[in-house]
């Protein structure tokens, strides 16, 4: 009974990780058609967190109102901080990132958040880094290669794998890009770094905040309502002219409230329970899922075109992501048997104790 409950456990922390890339697979696409038609990068996180806010705090407000601890100023304090990076920092970097970007590529880069993640989780002491195990070596090679990996792709593009049958080619021109464009390109790669670096602090820090409020909707909500808060701050300094933050066609709408309800208020959730059940590590290894569903439909839809540099740099940033899975899954597996053999020397010094005359 304990193992078929166990195994079913664990198919629910599957099954709930492999919906979340899904949700954050179609909001690649969804953000890059809204930045497409001219929504105002800062207009479009307000309206995502908006909509956010107002589907999961009544769900968290009735769901959670006994088992809701009282919020301190302690507590407000470091929600306003898990706001700030997961909600300000993250979305704001990827909107940027993705302005310069493709959606295949934005999403490749942020393969290399479970290597981040597991630096940050290993400073904070919330993952052991064990050189002298094999299974310490590969999570640290594996973090070191993902890095490596994410370089290749901020700085090196590379020629098209896919040549376009356009006129130009047809014709034998060749058309080199410019200066400015690979600015540009490294510009985004960059951004979308800072993307990652929010996005793996942001599952770090939800560690301890969700120990001493372990109420994970209402930490979705209140995330979220900073988050809004902050971003609201911005627009009035940035977003001033009125036109901008008009709804001008259905597909704009649509955008917009695929990225508050999917994107934010599932997504969110889906992940907060996650990381409580699996750990930030966990949830960020299936980072690569969302690639390949994201090139499956930026190519259908956007008709992506991919490049040498970053294919090279998701293959590193892959190989690097399952070393460190590997080395994840080794460690529990002898972190467990240590306990049994702990817990089993216990039963027999109890054992022979009680058999004593």
């Amino acid at each position: 009974m304990a193992t078929n409950s166990l195994m079913s456990d664990k198919l629910k922390l599957l099954i709930s990780v492999i919906t979340l890339q899904f949700c954050y697979a179609g909001f690649h696409i969804v953000s890059r058609t809204a930045l497409n038609m001219g929504v105002s990068k800062i207009v479009f996180p307000v309206y995502r967190n908006t909509i956010a806010l107002v589907l999961v705090a009544p769900f968290a407000y009735f769901l959670e109102k006994k088992d809701r601890p009282p919020l301190t100023f302690q507590i407000l304090i470091q929600f306003f901080f898990l706001a700030l990076c997961g909600i300000t920092a993250n979305q704001g970097c990827y909107l940027l990132g993705l302005y310069y970007l493709s959606p295949t590529y934005a999403s490749a880069i942020q393969n290399s958040t479970p290597a981040i993640t597991f630096i940050m989780a290993a400073c904070l002491r919330l993952e052991q880094v064990n050189i002298k195990k094999r299974y310490g070596v590969a999570k640290l090679v594996g973090t070191v290669i993902s890095i490596g990996g994410a370089t290749i792709m901020t700085l090196y593009k590379g020629p098209p794998l896919f040549q376009e049958h356009t006129h130009g080619l047809t014709l034998g021109i060749t058309i080199t890009p410019t200066s400015s464009y690979i600015l540009n390109w490294t510009l985004g790669c960059v951004y979308m770094l800072g993307n990652c670096l929010a996005w793996a602090g942001w599952m770090v820090l939800q560690v301890p905040v969700l120990k001493q409020y372990p109420a994970r909707l209402s930490v979705t909500a209140l995330t979220c309502f900073f988050g809004l808060i902050q971003f609201l701050g911005i627009a009035a300094f940035m977003e001033t002219d009125i036109g901008r933050w008009k709804i001008h066609s259905a597909g704009e709408l649509f955008t917009i409230l695929y990225a508050g309800l999917v994107a934010s208020g599932i997504a969110f959730s889906l992940q907060i329970w996650s990381i409580d059940r699996g750990g930030p590590l966990y949830v960020a290894v299936f980072q690569p899922v969302q690639t390949v569903l994201v090139t499956i439909m930026a190519s259908i839809m956007l008709g992506d075109e991919l490049y040498s540099g970053g294919l090279l740099g998701t293959f590193l940033i892959i190989v690097g992501l399952y070393s460190v899975l590997w080395g994840k899954s080794e460690e529990k597996k002898v972190l467990s048997l240590g306990t049994e053999d702990f817990t089993r020397n216990l039963l027999d010094q109890e054992r022979d104790h009680k058999d004593m005359p």
